[in-house]
């Protein structure tokens, strides 16, 4: 089981505090900030690739497509397994380092088709090795709506994909932290001008 140290001055208290990663004392624990930063990022990443896969007409396939896209969104099912696997936020943000890894490894796209059985997949096997205390992969086949037998085939295709390369130092957890706190600082410079010139939420459909 590896171990990261989030509580490490390397970085800085205020980012891990900041994405919910640390806490101070013993307050109630609430929705860490990183599952929307990393559900934002998944979710604009999932829009570009589908768009450019419509325009080229490329298929990508891999066990972890679906024949149709989840009802429910990237940000739901991300709360969904943060609310039922008990792992720490923490696990989010290697998730999202094993996910690039892959990627990187398959040149594979992220797509509505793949996405919620490549975070399954990486967050149980984050918790596997950061966390002291995780479930058995039929518990994490419920909370993420798949056979045991299918979580099981795709936990041993991930591996083998990245190469079991689950280790993950201090310095590169910092670095992703530190990315996120950037995404997300970017994102709120965007959406502070919209809210100032009146712009809803939400569009209306009339004219």
């Amino acid at each position: 089981m590896g171990c990261l140290a989030p509580g490490s001055e390397n970085l800085g208290s205020e980012i891990y505090l900041s994405l919910g990663i640390k806490q101070l004392g013993h307050k109630v624990m609430r929705v860490p900030r990183v599952l929307s930063l990393l559900s934002s990022i998944l979710e604009r990443s999932v829009q570009r690739n589908e768009m450019l896969l419509e325009a080229t007409q490329m298929k990508d396939v891999t066990i972890f497509h679906g024949l149709r896209a989840p009802t429910l969104s990237i940000r739901n099912y991300i709360d969904r397994i943060f609310k039922y696997s008990g792992c720490s936020p923490s696990c989010f943000v290697v998730a999202h380092i094993y996910l690039e890894r892959f990627l990187q490894s398959t040149e594979a796209n992220l797509t509505s088709l793949n996405v919620h059985r490549l975070l399954i997949t990486s967050i149980m096997l984050a918790a596997k090795f950061i966390d002291d205390a995780f479930f058995k992969n039929v518990y994490y086949a419920k909370v993420g709506g798949v056979s045991t037998a299918e979580l099981n085939k795709l936990e041993i295709s991930f591996l083998f994909s990245i190469d079991f390369r689950l280790q993950v130092s201090v310095e590169t957890f910092g670095k992703y932290c530190l990315d996120l706190e950037k995404d997300g600082a970017e994102a709120l410079q965007i959406e502070r001008p919209i809210q100032a010139c009146g712009v809803k939420e939400s569009w209306s459909n009339k004219d």
